[in-house]
Order: structure tokens, then C-alpha cells, then sequence
């Protein structure tokens, strides 16, 4: 496909990531195709959590002295920022985790509750309920609802897969039914690539009175996001997939079903006050933010979306179709190579797995990795989805805004090489 679209300052961006200018021993250049795994930081993100730890470090909303306001400051600003990126009605939704897992297993857990500690007993999931998920989930969007279920005696249902790595939605409105309660899907899958129609899915569930749950870790980096017309009552995110630092998650919620949540973890400053015989909780999101919460990490992932808003986050997506287009053009030039999940950009972001007829996915990775290519392999925290299509494992190449035309030649080439390493015909 013609590469319209790619970032027309894409070498100024890159110089922004001081890690793609690393050369290996062997004088290959790092060739990073890993970024739905992780992605890589900019300068901008590494000086800011410096900055802040060299002149502003103290803990936030304890101490009345320059440097814990200061911080306090700092830490605060990263949630207006955090909020300002995805459209959030109010700061105040925004609730800070160490992960999107965590995120997740905050909704599920606070669900089991509901109806404890002064929360709404019509939020809590029990017997006759169900809760409907997808077979292309990230473990963290499975494990959390089959422990609820396990745990409450509701019952676990889902969405099957198309043979082309789509949602098979024919059944949606049985699935979605008087009986279900929650709804949690992930928006793009890590692994398919696939972008899920969350907002039609969001009104069947509204429709019923379900609550809906969006694992954002791979639509946040990649798309422009307004959450408050998503139709989701909650949606989790990650720090370290959207340029910023690992440690740190987002699990946005719609404030009037974040009021009548019980807290998830209890400690301090989640409290309006404390006695040996009860306790009272904080308005959100402190409620929520129990100890010490990730400072540094928070100042960081507020330099990350200020800097992709800077970018762009439409001429991002742009960039995500055009180069990932280009990479499913290049992996179908390679003979025996198959893709799991849709092969046109229709619907689709920019994670592509894929088999090496007759080789092991780590053994296509190792050999990748000796010419400076980073893939990832594994089932990559998607078993069923992995099962779904007969398979163990895959190999996975994972484009962002850094990645180059170049830099897919360099993986289509090495993969020509590892074809003859192994003898594939």
C-alpha cells in the first residue's frame, strides 16, 4: 500500500527516543518492533521523573513544606493531564494504579463488594448474574472476572472469534441479556490487532443495564480517545505502552458508579477519618489511592500524553495505519509466514502475530534478535486467543509513531534469513 500518512517529521520524532539511536556490538542498529509490549521513552519523559527526583522528591499530600507541595503539585498535574488526554468529564475519574491489571482487578473486586463500607448493594455481582467478556482478552481481562464469578456464583460468558480475528458478534443480543451485568472487553486486542466496535457493544450492554469495563492498554497509545463518548463506565490503561514509564496505571470511571463503589484497598489518605471502632472513606479519586501512591511515575506519564498530544494523537493513528500496513504487506512477501488476525488495515491496529511455517515462535525471535530485531514471542498473555486458532504461541511485531519503513525491510529481510537458517521452503 502507498505509504500516505507516515509522520512527515518522523526523524525528528525518532531523535526524540534516545534508546533508537543504540548500535549493537556487532555495529546492527536496534530495530525495535516491540512497542505493544512496551514502548520506548522520550527525552522529554526521562528528564521529567529526573528533574522531579533530584528537586521536587517528598511524598504528596503529607507534608506542609516546600518540596511536598511541590510535589504534590507535580503529581496532581500529571492527573490533569492524564484527564485532559482522554476527554474525562473530571479530574476527579481519573484514578491512579501501578498497571491496567490492577485497574481491572479494582472494578472486579469493588463489584464483589458492592453493598459494604456504604456502597450500593445493586452494584454487586452475585448468583443469576453474568458477566460477559471476549476470547481475545489479555489475561488481565479474564483472570479478574473468572475470580469474581468463582468467588460470587454469577456466570462467565463470552464472545467468540471469526477465523479472520474478529469479535462473531451474531449472537450479541442473547449474550448481552436481562441477566448480564457486566460487560468487559478489550477495545484492541494485543495480540489480533483487531479494533473491537466498543461503542455499539457499550449500547446492547446499556440497553440491559449492564456496566461496561474497557481495557484501553492498546487503543490509548494509538487513537484519538474521549472517553466520555465511549459509553463505558470504566476504562483501564497503562503507562508504559503510551511512552511513558511502567509502574503506573489508569482506570477511568464515571463518577456517579465510582461514588457508590466500596474502596478497594485500605491504608492511608483513602480515609476521611479513622477509629478503633469504624473507619470513613475519601471522596475519588483518594478513595481509591491507598499509601503512597506512584509520584515520580504519575509526573512521567503526564510528560508522556502532553508529549503525544503535541504529536498528535490523529496524525499518530495516521501513521499506525500506514506503517502497519506496510509491515502486513511485507510478512505476506515472505513465504510461509501466516498472520493471526486481520490482514487488511480495516478495524485494525498496530500489533501483527504471525508463525514461520515449522519454526518455533522463540526460535524465529532469537534469530530476529541477532540481526537487531526485536519481536516479541509467546502467547502474549492471550492463551484462548492462541487456542482459538490451534496454536501455542506466535511471533509478534508491534509497530508506534517511531517506527520506519526502514525498520520493516530490516525485519522482512531478516526473516528471509531466518527462512534459510531453518530450511523453510
Amino acid at each position: 500500500m502507498p505509504l500516505e500518512g507516515l509522520l512527515d517529521d518522523l526523524d525528528l520524532i525518532r531523535a526524540d527516543f534516545p534508546i533508537l539511536s543504540r548500535v549493537f556490538p556487532d555495529g546492527s542498529p536496534l530495530v525495535y518492533l516491540d512497542s505493544a509490549n512496551t514502548s520506548q521513552k522520550p527525552q522529554v519523559v526521562i528528564d521529567s521523573m529526573v528533574d522531579h527526583l533530584e528537586r521536587h522528591n517528598a511524598n504528596v499530600a503529607r507534608a506542609v513544606h516546600q518540596l511536598g507541595a511541590e510535589s504534590t503539585e507535580a503529581f496532581e498535574g500529571g492527573r490533569d493531564k492524564v484527564a485532559a488526554f482522554i476527554g474525562a468529564p473530571s479530574r476527579d475519574e481519573v484514578i491512579f494504579t501501578k498497571n491496567a491489571s490492577e485497574a481491572l482487578n479494582l472494578v472486579a473486586n469493588t463489584l464483589a463488594w458492592a453493598g459494604t463500607s456504604g456502597s450500593d448493594p445493586a452494584l454487586r455481582v452475585g448468583p443469576g448474574d453474568e458477566v460477559v467478556i471476549t476470547e481475545m482478552e489479555h489475561h488481565s481481562n479474564i483472570v479478574p472476572w473468572q475470580l469474581l464469578c468463582e468467588r460470587t456464583g454469577a456466570t462467565l460468558r463470552w464472545f467468540g472469534l471469526t477465523d479472520d480475528g474478529r469479535l462473531d458478534l451474531s449472537d450479541v443480543d442473547s449474550l448481552i441479556n436481562e441477566r448480564t451485568k457486566v460487560v468487559s472487553l478489550i477495545w484492541v486486542s494485543n495480540m489480533l490487532g483487531t479494533i473491537n466496535p466498543v461503542a455499539d457493544i457499550a449500547a446492547r450492554a446499556k440497553a440491559v443495564g449492564a456496566l461496561v469495563v474497557v481495557d484501553a492498554s492498546q487503543a490509548v497509545p494509538q487513537m484519538p480517545v474521549d472517553v466520555s463518548t465511549l459509553g463505558a463506565d470504566f476504562v483501564a490503561f497503562t503507562g508504559h505502552k503510551v511512552v511513558g514509564p511502567t509502574g503506573i496505571g489508569v482506570l477511568w470511571g464515571r463518577r456517579e458508579v465510582l461514588e457508590k463503589l466500596p474502596p478497594f484497598l485500605g491504608g492511608g489518605e483513602m480515609i476521611r477519618t479513622v477509629s478503633m471502632e469504624s473507619t470513613t472513606f475519601a471522596d475519588i479519586p483518594s478513595k481509591f489511592e491507598a499509601g503512597t501512591p506512584p509520584i515520580v511515575e504519575a509526573v512521567g506519564l503526564g510528560a508522556a500524553v502532553e508529549y503525544l498530544g503535541h504529536v498528535g494523537m490523529d496524525r499518530v493513528r495516521k501513521h499506525e495505519e500506514a506503517i502497519t500496513g506496510y509491515l502486513l504487506d511485507g510478512l505476506a512477501s515472505v513465504g510461509g509466514i501466516s498472520v493471526l488476525g486481520p490482514t487488511t488495515m480495516a478495524d485494525r491496529g498496530g500489533a501483527v502475530s504471525f508463525e514461520l511455517a515449522g519454526v518455533h515462535p522463540h526460535d524465529v525471535s532469537q534469530l530476529l534478535d541477532s540481526r537487531g530485531v526485536a519481536v516479541r514471542a509467546g502467547h502474549h498473555c492471550a492463551k484462548p486467543a492462541h487456542a482459538r486458532f490451534g496454536v501455542q504461541s506466535s511471533a509478534r511485531a508491534s509497530t508506534y509513531l517511531y517506527t520506519t519503513p526502514a525498520e520493516i525491510d530490516a525485519l522482512v529481510e531478516a526473516l528471509e534469513y531466518t527462512k534459510k537458517y531453518f530450511r523453510v521452503d
